[in-house]
């Protein structure tokens, strides 16, 4: 099969032909149709994760069809349309069995524990645990667009936000994950503010549903500028990009008892950022994170996309072919273009 691999660090990733995979006894291989890019892999191919054995293949938003299933498999058999958490949990660990699996001790990652779906095909281990059916309605591009972005915010604005209907909530940085977390913001009732760089990216956001802009290019006081605009401060802030300074800022611009939810990664020489602990203590702030979604919790949030609340297809921006993928990963640290590229052509 063809392949997106890389045997060093840092160096240029080549189209290359593999051997394709076999599915382990409890899990399957995966016909790709659809996989988006996105800066996680870009911080793999940087050698910023510990878990990256080379040569490797990246890629972990994915969707498409399963062609073979090991013996285990129970739930899942050629021909289902599926889609998958870049976060695999083992089902049996303590933190999967209390429901936890985005937190698995064994977890398995697409793209970073094993080769990912810049591929033709793509084995994903516990089958039964992690894929998700795809609905009827629902094309791959759409799918693959939910990737790792859009439920890595839902969880992050609705499960560890607990947002609440007329809430402000500030999201700093207006790529794939910040426009995702500004949708559902809006959608869930709340009144969402957009902060970044780019006057074409905070239009953009504006029609995700951003009530407000604050382009932190040109605004000296980005705390000042939000908690002007929400009389006192969010009640959630998301650091959506993963920078010193949009962490800062984004605990800082909180209201009393507030919520920061860190979604943007921190690593490489952004791995321990300064944080307002005295703020922290005195307003009693809470500093929480999100790192993708529970399979079992997609439900909820396709109930809402079939219901026309939520619409991650606007987010697409690009359809490229797997031999643009390499140039496209590694431009992914320039934050170039609006929306989501996906590879739909192989």
């Amino acid at each position: 099969m063809k392949a997106v691999l890389f045997e060093q660090f840092g160096q240029p990733p080549k189209v290359q032909t593999v051997a394709e995979p076999a599915p382990a006894p409890g899990g399957v291989v995966i016909k790709v149709e659809a996989t988006g890019l996105c800066r996680s892999d870009w911080h793999g191919w940087m050698g910023h994760d510990a878990d990256i054995t080379l040569p490797h293949v990246p890629g972990h938003e994915l969707a498409g069809v399963v062609v073979a299933a090991g013996r285990q498999v129970t739930r899942w058999k050629a021909g289902d349309r599926v889609t998958v958490p870049f976060v695999g949990g083992c089902g049996r660990c303590f933190e999967c069995t209390s429901g936890n699996h985005q937190v698995c001790e064994h977890q398995f990652q697409p793209g970073f524990t094993a080769w990912g779906s810049f591929a033709e095909y793509v084995a994903v281990d516990f089958a039964d645990t992690n894929l998700v059916r795809l609905p009827d309605s629902m094309d791959f591009v759409t799918a693959a667009s939910l990737g790792c972005r859009f439920i890595t915010s839902f969880r992050a604005v609705v499960d560890q936000g607990r947002v609440k209907p007329g809430e402000w909530v500030a999201v700093h940085g207006c790529g794939g994950v910040g426009l995702s977390a500004i949708m559902i913001a809006a959608a869930s009732g709340a009144n969402a503010i957009a902060i970044d760089l780019s006057d074409e990216k905070l239009d953009f956001a504006r029609k995700m549903g951003a009530v407000a802009t604050i382009n932190a290019s040109r605004e000296t006081d980005v705390v000042g500028a939000v908690r002007e605009l929400t009389a006192g401060g969010a009640h959630l802030s998301l650091d959506a990009l993963g920078h010193p300074a949009t962490c800062y800022n984004s605990i800082a611009n909180l209201r009393r008892r507030g919520r920061h939810v860190q979604v943007g990664l921190m690593l490489g020489d952004h791995a321990d950022p300064r944080i307002p602990m005295g703020k922290v203590i005195a307003h009693e702030l809470e500093i929480l994170g999100s790192h993708g979604m529970q399979a079992f919790r997609y439900e909820a949030m396709m109930q809402m996309i079939e219901a026309g609340k939520l619409a991650p297809q606007l987010l697409v921006g690009k359809h490229i072919s797997l031999d643009d993928a390499p140039a496209a990963l590694m431009a992914m640290d320039r934050f170039e273009g609006l929306g989501i590229s996906v590879v739909t052509r192989f």
